[in-house]
């Protein structure tokens, strides 16, 4: 074990020497003749965010003096995510990579904090993000896109550890608690799963990442092969365009405020599985809920009104509240994570529009959808919301062989 001196583990944490004293009297470090642990530092950093947050540190003492909490959790090789702070500020790493100050700022916005000053000494963890800026930066990426990635990034993976953080209370900590374990009993059952939680959850974000990586470099390496073919006349876009099917659930809002979170949970776990399946089986993606429904893209018409269809029946079938569907096809914009345009608007004004247990699809899915064992009945010209035209709708229904 590394042994620090007691200004170096003040540096580290981002405090005076005076806290780290303070910390030492109070009990709540007990370094040997002045030598602490490199885990200290991170002690040293959770009690002052506890002090932060409003918890006394007389009080911190007394309950680690009595037995009634451990700070011994930190020793766990995981907590090396508790990142100590090096010696360089936000403003050194922008000198001496020449990254804009407002790019390395947000690494630490991205990581869930908020912004620091240019000033203040960057973390030991948020370093390891500047090597990717700078490739980003000498491949000439527009600091705009990198300021996008960063906050895409981040916001996608602080669900990832929310939610992490919730089954790890719910599935482990509070059993513990429940049975009436002390610190140091808890501890110990923690620290027997911690190796192999961090390995094999890391290895797991890796491999559901890498997983989606591939699905988005495929969806660009078809585009690249399609731009090539409409180039030299072999094919064209305009052939088949893509199709955005908006479903929403009747009531789901209410019953889900009704029956209470657990009840919504399992409502809305049911509705994922059955999206997720129904859409890919078809060619398709969930692009983002909406909180009583959920947005779908498509590279066909077609397979989006088949996989409609499936989605309003299974929805019957899992006992979900009934479902109605709206369908557009046209061209769309793509742009983070999400897409753009026309297409999308009316899409949503056609599934408003729709009755429980209905797929309404306008006159360009029912053309692109040529050949789909699907029988499309006409209910004529309807004025939408927030739509100067009228649109030509069909109920989609399936042909009975």
């Amino acid at each position: 074990m590394s042994v620090e001196s007691r200004r170096s583990v003040a540096e580290r944490a981002g405090v005076e020497p005076a806290f780290v004293d303070r910390l030492v009297e109070l009990g709540i470090l007990a370094p040997e003749d002045d030598r602490f642990s490199a885990s200290d530092a991170r002690r040293v950093g959770v009690v002052k965010a506890l002090e932060q947050g409003g918890l006394p540190l007389a009080g911190i003492g007394e309950a680690v003096r009595v037995g009634a909490m451990s700070l011994d959790f930190v020793d766990q090789p995981s907590y090396e995510r508790f990142a100590s702070l090096s010696p360089e500020s936000f403003k050194d790493v922008s000198v001496r990579t020449g990254i804009p100050i407002d790019l390395v700022v947000q690494i630490r916005e991205a990581m869930g904090f908020a912004q620091p000053d240019p000033d203040e000494r960057i973390r030991d963890e948020e370093l390891r993000v500047v090597p990717l800026i700078e490739l980003q930066i000498a491949e000439g990426f527009r600091p705009s896109t990198i300021e996008r990635w960063l906050r895409v990034y981040g916001d996608s993976l602080r669900r990832v550890a929310e939610t992490e953080a919730d089954w790890f209370r719910r599935e482990i900590l509070e059993p513990l608690f429940a049975a009436g374990k002390g610190p140091a009993e808890i501890g110990e059952a923690t620290g027997r799963l911690d190796a192999d939680l961090s390995r094999y959850g890391d290895q797991a974000v890796l491999a559901l990442f890498h997983g989606q990586q591939a699905n988005a470099w495929m969806k660009n390496i078809f585009e690249g092969f399609e731009s090539a073919l409409a180039a030299t006349g072999a094919h064209s876009r305009l052939d088949r365009p893509p199709a955005i099917c908006f479903l929403d659930l009747t009531g789901y809002t209410r019953l889900t405020d009704e029956r209470g979170d657990e009840a919504a949970a399992d409502l809305a776990g049911r509705l994922s599985r059955l999206v997720q399946r129904t859409s890919v089986k078809h060619g398709g993606k969930p692009v983002k809920w909406l909180g009583d429904g959920v947005m779908f893209w498509f590279r066909e018409s077609g397979p989006a009104v088949l996989a409609a269809l499936e989605m309003v029946d299974g929805a019957a079938a899992a006992d979900l509240p009934p479902a109605h569907v709206g369908v557009h096809s046209g061209p769309v914009l793509f742009q983070q994570g999400d897409y753009f345009g026309r297409t999308v608007n009316v899409a949503a004004r056609i599934a408003d529009y729709a009755r429980q247990g209905e797929v309404l699809v306008s006159q360009e899915v029912v053309e692109a959808a040529d050949g789909t064992a699907v029988a499309f009945n006409e209910i004529g010209p309807v004025d939408l919301k927030g739509l100067s035209e009228a649109v030509r709708l069909y109920v989609a229904e399936r042909v009975t062989p």
